[in-house]
This record gives structure tokens, C-alpha cells and sequence, in this order.
């Protein structure tokens, strides 16, 4: 059975990180709404421009058009055994969508990485980017060998103006508000697996390793 994977979470539970080592352990393309709203825009694809109008005008991008572009996306070759979802779904509406698209032979695997919201302002206000390679570091959890400097590659490291605990508070009434349900709504049809995601990166990823890679290599050879 071909599987999607999607990771859950609030903003800054590390989504994104776990996302592309997890692809690269299952072989699946990682994609990336975020992503591909920037791709689409920025070449001026029709669903780019259809896109770039919502968003100009500081409104919503309509999920059929995300949906659109998702598919756009997934339906190219290196899709056809499956792919991991980094972004998408964001609400019950969207993981409907998402449904009923997929053909039935079709399987949906949801990770939540479950992190407190004082956990979440910690990591993010404190959080360092590297302006070369964009390398994370963190002022207490990892911070770099030499004060402003990536230790992967000495670049200026710098703070998001957007890394507030005002801002990232914000985003987190969004989650609870509108992202929060797909936990049910994946809970309730036995698809759902829970990670604690306050821990260090290597023992979050370790958990979903064995999650999602043991359980898929298993799947492979039932094949």
C-alpha cells in the first residue's frame, strides 16, 4: 500500500527538520507547501499567479487552489510510491480534501509532535539562523562555539523579526484554533501516532524512525 505521511505540530515543534531526514530514511520526496507556493510564484505558474492575487491582497489562498498545487506537485513520478507532507494539511477542510483525492488504494499515516506552548516560545524566541547555509542554533539549547557565528559554516547567525513571544503566542491561538482538530479528526480513523516533541532532536527523530520507518520497511516487504 502506498503511504502519505504527514507531520503535525505547532509552529516551531521542528516539523520541517524531522520531515526531510524522515524523507530521506523512506526514499519519499518531501513536499513542502511553503515550498511550493514560493515555487509556483516566483516562475509565474498559472496556480502561482491565481496564488500571488490572494496573497497581495493579505487574504487567504483558497484550498482548492492549494490543493491544486499540491497535486500539481505529487503527481510527478518520483510521488508514485508515495511522498511526505510538510505544511499540509492545516485544517480538517483541507485533510477532506485531501481524502478524497487520493485513490483508495491509498494510505494516510499522521505523526503529531506533541510540544507544550511555553516549551514552543523558548525554542523560537531564543533561536539563531545562519545568513550563508541556514543552520539553526539556539542561545541556550545549542548555541554556536563562537558568539555569532554558524559552526557550520562561520556565517553571520541572526534573529527573525517575526521570533517574538508575542508572535509566535499568535500563531499558536491559529493552531489551536483551526489546526488542532486534524488531531481528532486523524485520531478518530485509527491513523494518528503521538511523539513527544519536547525532547532533543536525535531522541524525537529516533522515535519516529522507528515509527514510521521500521512499520514502512515491513509494509515494503509485504508487498
Amino acid at each position: 500500500m502506498t503511504s502519505v505521511v504527514i507531520i503535525l505540530g505547532p509552529p516551531g515543534a521542528g516539523k520541517g527538520t524531522q520531515a526531510m531526514r524522515l524523507a530521506v530514511e523512506l526514499g519519499l520526496p518531501h513536499v513542502s507547501t511553503g515550498d511550493l507556493f514560493r515555487e509556483n510564484i516566483s516562475k509565474n505558474t498559472p496556480l502561482g499567479e491565481l496564488a500571488k492575487t490572494y496573497l497581495d491582497a493579505g487574504k487567504l489562498v483558497p484550498d482548492e487552489v492549494v490543493i491544486d498545487m499540491l497535486f500539481s506537485r505529487v503527481a510527478a513520478a518520483d510521488c508514485a510510491n508515495g511522498y511526505m507532507l510538510d505544511g499540509f494539511p492545516r485544517t480538517v477542510a483541507q485533510a477532506e480534501a485531501l481524502s478524497e483525492r487520493l485513490d483508495s488504494d491509498w494510505n494516510t499515516r499522521a505523526v503529531q509532535l506533541d510540544v507544550q506552548d511555553g516549551v514552543l516560545v523558548e525554542r523560537v524566541v531564543g533561536r539563531l539562523l545562519c545568513r550563508d547555509c541556514g543552520n539553526i542554533h539556539h542561545e541556550t539549547f545549542s548555541p554556536p562555539a563562537t558568539d555569532g557565528s554558524c559552526d557550520a559554516c562561520s556565517g553571520e547567525l541572526y534573529k527573525r523579526t517575526d521570533d517574538t513571544a508575542e508572535t509566535v503566542l499568535e500563531r499558536l491561538a491559529v493552531y489551536h484554533g483551526e489546526t488542532s482538530p486534524l488531531i481528532s479528526y486523524y485520531s478518530e480513523r485509527s491513523a494518528l501516532e503521538v511523539v513527544d516533541g519536547a525532547r532533543a532532536p536525535e531522541e524525537v527523530f529516533a522515535d519516529l524512525r522507528t515509527l514510521l520507518v521500521t512499520s514502512e520497511a515491513s509494509q515494503q516487504e509485504a508487498r
